[in-house]
């Protein structure tokens, strides 16, 4: 799946429901799943990896819907390696 065909998908499935909940309301239901996903990475289970990585995914497609923003484009700046330095692999000093 390409991230503007889960995008879309989102707007589809949840759109409606998104909207009436408002950004504020879809921004802490996507900071839950990163909780949920931090949990996961400190258990390593990989199922439930897969299943919060997901759905992180999708609460930030739906965030991005709802401001308007196309994830696609909002991506594309690390098409070409780092957007600081334009090196692939990243030559920034890691500090």
């Amino acid at each position: 799946m390409e991230i503007s065909d889960l995008q879309d998908a989102m707007r589809a499935t949840y759109g409606e429901r998104d909207a009436a909940r408002g950004r504020d309301a879809t921004f802490r239901w996507l900071i839950e799943e990163v909780g949920e996903l931090a949990r996961a990475l400190r258990t390593g289970d990989r199922d439930n990896l897969v299943h919060e990585f997901g759905d992180v995914l999708a609460w930030l497609a739906s965030l991005a819907n709802l401001e308007g923003v196309d994830l696609r484009e909002a991506v594309n700046r690390y098409s070409r390696g780092c957007p600081k330095c334009g090196e692939l692999p990243c030559g920034c000093d890691p500090r």
